[in-house]
Parts: structure tokens; sequence; C-alpha cells
């Protein structure tokens, strides 16, 4: 066995000096940093990316529900009852409109449900055997500054609509 002197270079491993195999693993944490420091724009724009994306996708899918649901009451010819004046209805338009805005999530603002037949037109719910399209139109802002800056003013637009056959009701509930 070799005896090291002082003055000699200690070797370790494939003939390193000692000295320079300690600086070598003192730059690993500033190598990991920057790699961090690289990485970790890309991986946040990714994560916040699913998250708006998430939630972009279940407010389509609960506004197309919406809409369905408004529709298929649209088709039955009903009216709500009118919570300002108690006694009295809703018009058949009107009914139509809060069904749409009631079984929408609270978090998606309902800026327009439009109602239209065949026969009647735009803003008329048809009569009986008629066909009524129920549309809804809504923005949903987004919620991290990253991603609402590759979408105008921030925010994404839904529109989602339904189209249905009324029911043979009577012709008196078609007001």
């Amino acid at each position: 066995m070799k005896k090291i002197n002082q003055g000699e270079n200690e070797t370790v491993g494939r003939n390193q000096p000692v000295a320079r195999r300690a600086w070598m693993r003192g730059s690993n944490k500033g190598q990991t940093m920057m790699e961090f420091a690289l990485i970790a724009p890309l991986f946040f724009l990714l994560i916040f990316a699913v998250m708006d994306f998430g939630r972009m996708f279940f407010v389509q899918v609960n506004l197309q529900q919406a809409v369905q649901e408004a529709a298929r009451f649209a088709s039955t010819g009903n009216h709500l009852a009118n919570p300002s004046s108690p006694g009295n209805n809703l018009s058949r338009v009107a009914s139509i409109v809060q069904m749409a805005q009631q079984s929408a999530w609270a978090g998606a603002n309902v800026t327009s449900v439009q109602v239209s037949s065949l026969q009647g037109g735009a803003g008329s719910a048809g009569g009986p055997g008629d066909t009524v399209t129920v549309s809804l139109t809504t923005t949903l802002p987004l919620m991290t500054p990253m991603m609402a800056t590759f979408f105008p003013n921030g925010a994404y637009t839904f529109t989602s609509s339904a189209t249905f056959k009324n029911e043979p009701f009577q012709a008196s509930n078609s007001k």
C-alpha cells in the first residue's frame, strides 16, 4: 500500500484531483437551479393551460345541458310562475329564458338567450307542432393571465343551441 504525502495530489476516481472533484460537485446545485429556471415557465404554462381548458370544457358541457333543458321546457308549452307577481305566469319566451339561466352553472354569466320558431320567427316560441330553437351565448373570462393573452379580451365566448319540435299542447298556452 502506498502512503500519500501531503505534497502530492490526491486522486479519487478516474485520476481526478480531489480539489477538482469537489468543485464539480458544487456546480451541480447551480446546474439544477438553472435547468429549473429554464423549464419552470413552460411547466407552469402547461399546468395553467390544462386548468383553463378543463374549466372551458366544463362550462361548454354545462351550457349545452342548460340549453337542452330550456328547449325541452319550451316544447311542452308550459309557463313558469312570475316571481314578482304571485298568481300570474311569465310569458312563454320569458319562461324559457329564465329556465336557461336557472339551469346554467352559477359561474357562467349568461349574456344572451334567444328563442325563435319556424312559424313565429325570432322572439316567438311557436305554437303546437312548431319547431322551436333556443340559443345561448356567454363569455367566460379565463382564470390565468398567462392563458388570457391568447384570447381576445382575455375571455372565451360560447354559443350553444338546441332545436325541438313543440308537443301538441293547447294553443292558448302559446302566449
